[in-house]
């Protein structure tokens, strides 16, 4: 599917478990019906929120290819396909892209992190070789080190760069990058808290974990401030920060497999080293999802 006009929200997808710890292909579905059902503008599958740090190579296609097919060209699907060896996020791009993923969502390299020359050719490798859009993914506070403005600036004339996910918090950077942007080269925010000052800048929409268990809220924002309509945006992003916090008040994808747990749509299994929440977190998320309306 053709991903040039992607806007608004694009689902972190998780990855449901069984109680036996194998992926649950039927709950998977599920989501995605969910998704498609609320008005999701795109898929992103095996990314933080999906728990791929944990999952096998084959478990890892399995769940790509489930997702794809499910979705049959409805919204595009994105496939994370980074890792801190740039032959082993080569060799996963083109195996995602053999699925039929609509785009790739590339890391910087986390752990040994890299020189300036080698973040570069460590993305853009990647890019010279697939056939997809491929999105850049900016996530310091995971990685240990983020893609300089110099890099992003040189990366964005790729023919093959989409744009990028920015989840580095710092809005000083969002705005370094901003003059970047282009029908060609387009930012997504990376943080849910914010989503309408990064739009502010110029961002197309989010790449988001409020999105699973919020999917018409998140889109309904997302396109209010593309028609112009900042007002409702704004006051939607406000209203909802208590939960957006919460979501994140242990390790994503704690928070929101627990939230979709209470709301029904999986069962709240992790891979570890995850663990199912503390108390007075689960007080707090619980209490956020009444809040917003999710549960009763």
């Amino acid at each position: 599917m053709d991903m040039s006009n992607l806007t608004g929200s694009v689902v972190a997808l998780v990855t449901p478990f069984k109680k036996d710890g194998s992926v649950d292909f039927e709950k998977l579905e599920g989501l995605v019906d969910f998704h498609l059902a609320n008005d999701t503008d795109g898929i992103l599958v095996l990314g933080t929120t999906g728990e791929s740090a944990t999952m096998t190579d084959s478990e890892d296609l399995a769940v790509a290819e489930c997702v794809v097919q499910r979705v049959a060209g409805r919204v595009p699907v994105i496939g994370g396909s980074g890792s801190n060896c740039t032959g082993e996020s080569l060799r996963k791009s083109l195996e995602l892209q053999k699925l039929g993923v609509d785009g790739l969502l590339i890391i910087s390299p986390y752990y040994n992190k890299s020189n300036e020359e080698g973040m570069y050719h460590h993305l853009a490798d990647v890019m010279d070789v697939v056939n997809v859009p491929c999105i850049l993914y900016n996530i310091p506070g995971r990685t240990g080190c983020k893609i300089s403005v110099g890099n992003v600036e040189r990366l964005s004339a790729h023919p093959n760069c989409w744009g990028i996910k920015e989840a580095s918090g710092d809005i000083s950077y969002a705005a370094s990058i901003a003059h970047c942007l282009s029908d060609d080269f387009r930012m997504m925010s990376g943080n849910d808290d914010m989503v309408v000052p990064l739009m502010s800048l110029g961002a197309k929409g989010v790449i988001s974990v409020w999105a699973d268990v919020a999917p018409k809220t998140v889109h309904d924002m997302c396109a209010a401030y593309l028609a112009g309509d900042v007002e409702a945006a704004r006051k939607t992003q406000i209203d909802n920060l208590e939960l957006i916090h919460s979501l994140f008040c242990e390790v994503n994808p704690i928070p929101v497999k627990a939230a979709l747990a209470k709301i029904g749509l999986i069962d709240e299994y992790y891979r570890k080293p995850l663990w199912p929440m503390a108390d007075a977190g689960r007080e707090r998320l619980y209490n956020a999802m009444k809040g917003a309306g999710l549960i009763d």
